[in-house]
């Protein structure tokens, strides 16, 4: 079992990645009922929920499906970020997530996210202050440093662990590198593997498959996994990694009607949340995504991303069924998104 403050986990947990733009309630629920273990909302501005933002509040919903689910902010300014503590602590979530990953020009550039990875003694004093500020188990989500010549990890999970975090996840890549190249997960697990380390250790980075997950469970020694880009359109991967962890085989691919299924699900909370306009234009971004592995399937994503009604995507969703009904997909048609201007923190 893991733990994380009052939080229990299971053995190995598997994390859903913030994703901004991306892990929203209605993603979050076909995440969780396919296996994910803790979940964290996007990443909220400290300044934006402090001048009562509508989008950033919208931001705190949560529900109690999702539980154990932690809310994430970021920012630079100490007095923000420990009055935006505060206004999450209202909402009620497991724990609270500090954003220093994400590494967009508007965000690391601004002095928060990555950014904050140029100033260690700023970082600590940011962290410190929320873990003043709140009740809640605060935990961190950053990477292996600025740049090639910073990778200062080894420093940060010590120093930020004495100012009281409760557990720390890293990503494989520095600021620099974005979400280019192959995550090293060599410095992951030093960190892991330092005696003055007790807060568990999550790796996050090019986490693809059960093989991968399970290589780097047992090379590197982390207490869980993060899971962001592999996620999007494939809520699967979770339970095809606790499977195979068990028990070393894979899980059946999911069948035509089971992507059809979690897409009308997903389609249907987005809905539910955004209202139909907002929930139907912003769901066209993961029809590609359910989809993909499909031969010929771009009429069909033609139509799905023109229409304005949920009972017309629904028509289209049963055409597909019908059409590749007895379709055998490959084990896991993944391919992981590269962010540019995204940012899966």
């Amino acid at each position: 079992m893991v733990r994380i403050g009052n939080i229990e986990l299971p053995r190995f947990p598997l994390l859903l990645a913030p994703m901004e733009d991306v892990s929203d309630p209605p993603f979050r629920a076909v995440c969780k009922d396919n296996g994910a273990d803790l979940m964290y909302t996007e990443f909220i501005s400290s300044e934006g929920l402090i001048r009562d933002a509508i989008k950033s509040k919208k931001k705190l919903d949560i529900f109690d499906y999702e539980r154990p689910v932690g809310i994430q902010i970021f920012g630079g300014d100490e007095e923000s970020l420990s009055l935006a503590a505060k206004i999450v602590e209202v909402t009620n979530p497991d724990l609270l997530d500090i954003n220093f990953g994400c590494p967009v020009k508007k965000v690391a550039l601004k002095g928060a996210g990555a950014g904050v990875l140029r100033d260690i003694d700023l970082m600590v004093r940011l962290t410190s202050a929320v873990v003043k500020s709140t009740s809640l188990p605060v935990t961190v989500k950053t990477r292996l440093g600025w740049d090639d010549h910073t990778k200062n990890i080894e420093e940060v999970a010590e120093r930020l662990q004495d100012v009281g975090i409760k557990a720390l996840a890293i990503h494989g890549r520095t600021r620099t590198q974005m979400y280019k190249g192959e995550a090293d997960w060599t410095l992951i697990g030093r960190v892991k593997n330092n005696p003055r380390i007790h807060i568990p250790i999550f790796g996050n980075g090019d986490i693809d498959s059960p093989e991968k997950a399970v290589e780097y469970k047992d090379r590197y020694g982390v207490d869980g996994i993060m899971i962001g880009r592999a996620a999007i359109g494939y809520p699967w991967i979770f339970n095809e990694i606790k499977h195979f962890v068990k028990t070393g085989e894979h899980l059946p691919a999911p069948t035509i009607a089971d992507r059809i299924s979690v897409c009308r699900k997903h389609l249907q909370k987005s809905v539910e949340w955004k209202n139909p306009v907002v929930g139907i234009n912003e769901m066209r971004r993961h029809y590609a995504n359910y989809l993909k592995g499909l031969p010929n399937i771009k009429e069909f994503r033609n139509r799905l991303v023109t229409l304005r009604t949920e009972e017309e995507i629904n028509e289209v969703l049963n055409e597909i069924a019908v059409t590749y009904a007895g379709f055998e997909f490959e084990k896991m048609p993944i391919e992981l998104v590269n962010y540019h201007e995204k940012c899966p923190a």
